[in-house]
This record gives structure tokens, C-alpha cells and sequence, in this order.
């Protein structure tokens, strides 16, 4: 449904822009680059007779509510409780903008607030911002805070088992920097070979950026690899999963100086891959090189708590060419779902959906290598994402005959690591069952 321009409207609007006609308004327009004749579309329709068609297209789509989901990668079908949605649809939250006016924006400035509170709680560390764009965005601001922070902008240590795109990010952003990347490969066992990591990190390197549980789901030495970057004088830039964080150690309590993360997994859904949210925390010592907005706690004239943007002369519409980055904004709709969702769910909450992606993903694990077809890649302890090693290689194949039984089996990994075009990451979480499990090993043909 939609409200056309009537011919009177249009020669008004053509008369007021000083045009005769639409065709003169086009001018400068190639011909040949023109759309002519009719467009390729039903006639009218009554609203009844539309709902319809257009419900009949959608329905024509496949995602994870229509299908069993595998996926993973940084993007995952977790549970979402109905509160949730509930909270974050109500029109305060929903239609808010920028809350330059505190006296106006208390409520959005409580959810930022809160929102830090969690955060910090959830890795320990000292200091969060408002948010970021998403896991890539937050990972690449975190690369930039380490490079101010220890004045070193000759090399950026990352290992190879962190996220592809967010290493691409990363190339893209420090190439205008001459800056080297140096990718710190994997060990047979999946997670980060030591040795190399030594030889790589020097009193040159600015960070290292680690992935824990990494890309393929396995768990890094984070703690080690944190010793031999602080030796040399180096950050530690931690890029976790929030819901890991239920079972495994803090970034905090191993090492890390900056914590990252891909906030879709807490309250919000898959929708074909964003928007998201980017999550961001540093220790304290850091706090002035942060991104992106703080709300502060503060009080009023009247001795009431109140909470207003602070340390704003960090971000680019106040000091411009001195800010420590670009980003001005913050993703708050889906910061407030991940408020809603840390609180609802509370320690043990969080705590149970980590225990029950870990021992789906084991229990989905031990029932595709039962087959003689697939193995484990890496043996390296993991938490619920894993890879799998198609002994025939042909992975496509199989994945396709999975979607047809509306599986979304896992991902190829040939298209980031051709060494690994054998392979599939598959990521459980605590939405599956075993009955789905089954249906999964069975559609990929490890299981009669």
C-alpha cells in the first residue's frame, strides 16, 4: 500500500524545481540507461488480496525459525524470553534518538548505564561504553585504543583463528596506518601455536588480538598468550562470546587489557546477520581513549539520581580532529536488549545456556563421528561451536542435501581458510534437541 503523487502534485513540485516535465528533469540521464515501457508487476489489489500475496512471497523464504540451525561463525539461534521483546517495543525505547538532553533522555541514559553495569560485571573489567556498531566495529576501535595507548603503530599481532571478518576489518582499517598485521597461525591441535606467538610479539607490537573460545570454538591459552604480550609491553585485546562467560573465566581475570564482543547472542535475534550490537570494555588506565559514549550516575539540583553522557570530549561532535575515534553513536535499541536479557537471566541463568550449549554441542559431536565419513578437526578443548572433517570432501554437497531437509547444517570454511575447504563449523546451542541433533547427523549421512 502506498500514496502516489497526483498530476497536479507533480507539475506543482516540477514548477517549483523549474523543470517543464519529468523528461527534462531526467535529462542528464543516458537514454540507454533509462527504464522505459511498463514495469513487470500485478495490477491492483484490494488490502485482503495483498496480505495474502505478499504472505504467500514470505512464506517462500527459509530461516531459522522455518528451519533446524546450525550456524554459527558470530551469528547464533539462542533462546530469547518474551520479556525481552516485550520491553524493547515499547515506544519510549523504540522511537528515541540522541540523548543530548539529558533532562529528556533519563530513561535511554538508565539503560546505557545499566547496560555498562552489566557489561563490566560480565567480563570484569572497569569500564564499558554505550555500545558499538557490532563485534567487528568494537574489534578494530580496540585495536586503535591499544595503538594510542602505547604509542606503538608498527605492528598489530592477530591470531589466524579470529573471526575472518573481523580480520579483514582490521587490514582494511590499519592499511591507510601502514601498520603490519602479522597472523599468528593455529597448532594441529586448533588453538594458537605458542612458539610462534613468541617469536611474532616484540617491543614493536602495539597488541595481540585473540579470539577465545576462537572462530572453529576452541579454547585459547588466553592466559599465556597475555604473559608473553605484557613481557614486551603489549596489549591483549580479548574477543569473546558473551554467553561463554557462564562457564569460562572472565577477560579480566586472564589477562586482557580490552574486551570485545558480538553482543547478538544476548536478546537478539539471527536477522539475516544484523544489525547487532558491538560491545566494548577496557581496564580503567584506559578509560579516556574509550569510544562511543559513557553514561554517568550523577545527581540533580534537588539531590535526586539522575544520569547524563559523560567524558564526551572523547567522540568526533565535540573535538573533531582530537577525538580518539569517528564513532559518535551507539546501537541503544539492541543494548537495551542485552540489559534486558543479562538481568533477566541473572549469573545462574547465563550459566545454565552455557552448560547446555556445551554438552549439545559434545553430545552433536560424538553423534556425527560415529560415522566412519566425518572426524574432529582440532582437539583442542571447545565450547559450542567445533569442526567438522568431511573425509570425502564434499562438504557442499552434503550441506545442501541438509538444507533440502530444511537443516542449516553449518558453515564451509573453504571460503576463509582453503586448507580447510574439507571442513564445516557447526555451532549448538541451547535451542536444539536431540531430536533435532539426530535429524542433523542424519541429513548430513552419518547416521542410517
Amino acid at each position: 500500500m502506498y500514496l502516489y503523487d497526483s498530476p497536479e502534485e507533480t507539475a506543482a513540485m516540477l514548477e517549483s524545481i523549474g523543470s517543464a516535465s519529468i523528461e527534462e528533469l531526467f535529462a542528464s540521464i543516458p537514454a540507454e540507461l533509462r527504464f522505459s515501457g511498463e514495469l513487470d508487476i500485478p495490477g491492483p489489489m484490494g488490502e485482503l488480496e495483498l496480505a495474502r500475496h505478499v504472505g504467500g512471497l514470505a512464506g517462500r523464504n527459509t530461516d531459522a525459525k522455518s528451519a533446524v540451525c546450525f550456524l554459527g561463525g558470530g551469528s547464533y539461534d539462542h533462546f530469547i524470553p518474551s520479556v525481552v521483546d516485550v520491553v524493547a517495543s515499547r515506544s519510549e525505547f523504540y522511537t528515541s534518538y540522541t540523548p543530548y538532553q539529558p533532562e529528556v533522555s533519563q530513561g535511554n541514559l538508565q539503560v546505557m548505564f545499566e547496560y555498562q553495569t552489566l557489561i563490566c560485571q560480565l567480563t570484569g573489567m572497569d569500564v564499558s561504553n554505550a555500545s558499538l556498531y557490532e563485534g567487528g566495529s568494537a574489534t578494530i576501535e580496540a585495536i586503535l585504543m591499544a595503538m594510542s595507548a602505547t604509542r606503538r603503530h608498527g605492528k598489530v599481532a592477530m591470531l589466524r583463528s579470529v573471526h575472518p571478518e573481523y580480520r579483514s576489518i582490521t587490514r582494511t582499517y590499519l592499511g591507510p596506518h601502514e601498520t603490519q598485521v602479522v597472523e599468528i597461525p593455529w597448532s594441529a591441535e586448533g588453538s594458537a601455536d605458542l612458539a610462534r606467538a613468541g617469536e611474532v610479539i616484540d617491543e614493536t607490537t602495539a597488541c595481540v588480538v585473540v579470539q577465545h573460545p576462537n572462530f572453529f570454538g576452541a579454547i585459547e591459552p588466553l592466559a599465556k598468550l597475555s604473559e608473553i604480550a605484557h613481557a614486551n609491553g603489549a596489549l591483549v585485546v580479548h574477543v569473546f562470546d558473551p554467553i561463554s562467560l557462564g562457564l569460562l573465566r572472565r577477560p579480566a581475570e586472564l589477562g586482557a587489557d580490552i574486551a570485545v564482543a558480538e553482543g547478538q547472542s544476548l536478546g537478539t535475534p539471527m536477522l539475516y546477520g544484523g544489525p547487532y550490537l558491538g560491545i566494548l570494555a577496557c581496564r580503567e588506565p584506559f578509560l579516556r581513549r574509550l569510544p562511543g559514549r559513557i553514561a554517568g550516575q550523577t545527581v540533580d539540583r534537588h539531590g535526586r539520581r539522575c544520569w547524563v553522557l559523560t567524558l564526551q570530549t572523547r567522540e568526533q561532535h565535540i573535538r573533531r580532529e582530537k577525538a580518539t575515534s569517528n564513532i559518535c553513536t551507539n546501537q541503544g535499541l539492541f543494548a537495551l536488549r542485552a540489559a534486558v536479557y543479562l538481568a533477566l537471566m541473572g549469573p545462574l541463568g547465563l550459566r545454565e545456556v552455557a552448560t547446555q550449549c556445551l554438552h549439545k554441542a559434545h553430545a552433536a559431536l560424538a553423534s556425527i563421528t560415529t560415522s566412519e565419513i566425518f572426524e574432529r578437526r582440532f582437539a583442542s578443548p571447545f565450547f559450542k561451536e567445533f569442526v567438522v572433517r568431511d573425509r570425502d570432501g564434499r562438504v557442499e554437497q552434503r550441506l545442501e542435501a541438509a538444507r533440502n531437509d530444511r537443516i542449516l547444517a553449518g558453515i564451509p570454511l573453504g571460503t576463509w581458510y582453503p586448507e580447510l575447504d574439507d571442513s564445516f563449523l557447526v555451532a549448538v546451542t541451547e535451542q536444539r534437541t536431540a531430536e533435532e541433533i539426530a535429524a542433523w547427523s542424519k541429513s548430513l549421512g552419518a547416521t542410517p
